[in-house]
Formats: structure tokens, C-alpha cells, sequence
């Protein structure tokens, strides 16, 4: 993963918010002289992400803190499976400790419940993709994180792609409307994505000849009776009600894509900790 500039800002805003003017405790504990190792180490299985970011905090930091990686963003691990280390001045890693973390637990967190969803895609010729749904500020490391976990990342933002919901059909007046003044005067090779929830709306769709028709919220068999109209003509996604338990059942109706928003909104962080091995005076 390559830290641009905005995540670099956010690492440094994440610091900020966390050590104020500065880590209070350890300043008042820690002689500045002690030197530590610490490990930071899976309590659960799952898919690790993060990495790069953990080191990035400790270069923030305290240029004396040496991090070093004992997986990879991508690797299956273990519950007590030593995932990095970090050595180094131990006032500066306790202060780090929280930022790695918190980094640490929710991108491994995706990645590990994007790899569930992927994992039920095995074999159909569905893939997975991500929504905007993720946390304010966060969203190039939550679709980092989905990528990491076997998926793959829909738009950015509003500024990628012409994705045409609902609510801008409400405000067109129509699918017709809508894709019509869309089509005017849009950016050359941008594709134009189209919401819809019933069988009317996907005729409608398909006549405006659109790249993706998404079916919304539909029925696998509403879906089913989609595909037989749509007959390969663009692209197709299942978004809506996608759970692990139907995820399988719908890609097999031949859906191209499949959005699912709970791997980034409602995800459950991977409990990872960090733990203090051995403490020296220099």
C-alpha cells in the first residue's frame, strides 16, 4: 500500500486527537532512558491489514521505534499468532500503542469480513464489491482494507463514476430523464450506472443503454426474471439484503457484482493486542 498524503494527514490527525499535548501517564511513569520490545499479536483469526500504517505511526512518532513486520496485509493469522514487533524508546511505543491499534483492528476487521463474503463467491463468476459506506476521512484505507480481503472497490466518491439512484431519479422525473441529461455532457469513457427495483425500471434501463444496471433490493427470483430481460446487453449488480447466507444463492442467478455495505459499516473490528516483553535502561 502506498501512504499518499491523505493518509499520511490522517495518521497525523489520529495522533493529535489521541496524545493532545502530550501522553500524560507515561510521561510521568517511564524514565526517559527506558528502552522497550513489544509484540502485537492476533486474540483471533482473521486476515490482517494494516501494516504499513502501524509503521508509519511509529516513524511519526518516534524515529527511534523500530517496527518490524512478522506477516503481511493479506496473511491469515491466528489467535496468539505474533503478527509485528516494535523496539524502541518504551515511553514513545506506550504512546503508540492505542493509534496502531485502532488502525490495526478496524482495517483487519474489513479485511477479514470482506474475505467471508469473497470466500462464498468461490467458484460463481460474481465478484464482490464495496460501498460508500465507510467512515468519514477513512475511506481509502476501508476500500484498502476490502481489496486486502478478495474484493473489489466500486467507486470512490461521487466524482468516479455516474451512479444514478433513486433519489436523482425522483428529482429527473424518470431513468429516461436522468440518464439523458447525464449523458450529455459527461466526461469521455465514464461509465453510467443505473438503480433499479422492479422489472419496468430494468426495460427502462436497458433502452438508455447504460454500462450497470443495478438491481436493488430485489428477490433472487426478481433478479432471475432481470437477467432474462437484461440478456448480457450491460453489466449487472445485486445490492441490498445481501447477507453471507444468501450471497451465494444470488451469484448464481450470474449477477456480475454483488455490493455489500456491512463489510465497511457495521463491521466488527479483529481483536488484536499489544503486549510489553521486556523493558531495559540504555
Amino acid at each position: 500500500m502506498k501512504l499518499s498524503a491523505e493518509v499520511k494527514h490522517l495518521i497525523q490527525l489520529a495522533l493529535k486527537e489521541d496524545i493532545g499535548k502530550y501522553d500524560i501517564t507515561s510521561e510521568l511513569i517511564i524514565p526517559k532512558n527506558s528502552v522497550g520490545t513489544a509484540f502485537i499479536i492476533a486474540k483471533e483469526s482473521g486476515i490482517i491489514c494494516g501494516l504499513q500504517i502501524a509503521n508509519q505511526i511509529c516513524k511519526t512518532i518516534d524515529k527511534k521505534l523500530s517496527f518490524a513486520a512478522l506477516s503481511k496485509d493479506g496473511d491469515r493469522v491466528a489467535a496468539s499468532q505474533k503478527i509485528a514487533t516494535i523496539n524502541g524508546p518504551l515511553k514513545s511505543l506506550l504512546t503508540a500503542e492505542r493509534t496502531i491499534l485502532n488502525f490495526l483492528q478496524r482495517m483487519s476487521g474489513i479485511a477479514s469480513e470482506a474475505n467471508k463474503y469473497a470466500a462464498a463467491l468461490r467458484g460463481t463468476n460474481t465478484k464482490l464489491l464495496d460501498t460508500r459506506k465507510t467512515v468519514p476521512g477513512h475511506r481509502a484505507l476501508d476500500k484498502y482494507a476490502v481489496k486486502v480481503g478478495g474484493g473489489v472497490n466500486h467507486r470512490i466518491g461521487l466524482f468516479d463514476m455516474i451512479l444514478i439512484k433513486e433519489n436523482h431519479i425522483a428529482a429527473a422525473g424518470s431513468i429516461t430523464e436522468a440518464v439523458k441529461r447525464a449523458s450529455l455532457n459527461k466526461p469521455k469513457n465514464m461509465k453510467i450506472e443505473v438503480e433499479v427495483t422492479n422489472l419496468q425500471e430494468v426495460e427502462e434501463a436497458l433502452i438508455q443503454n447504460v454500462d450497470i444496471i443495478m438491481l436493488d433490493n430485489m428477490t433472487t427470483s426478481q433478479i432471475k426474471k432481470s437477467l432474462k430481460v437484461i440478456k448480457g446487453k450491460c453489466k449487472t449488480e445485486a445490492s441490498g439484503g445481501i447477507t453471507l447466507k444468501n450471497i451465494r444463492q444470488i451469484a448464481k442467478t450470474g449477477v456480475n457484482y454483488i455490493s455489500v455495505g456491512a463489510i465497511t459499516h457495521s463491521v466488527k473490528a479483529l481483536d488484536i493486542a499489544l503486549y510489553i516483553q521486556q523493558t531495559k535502561k540504555k
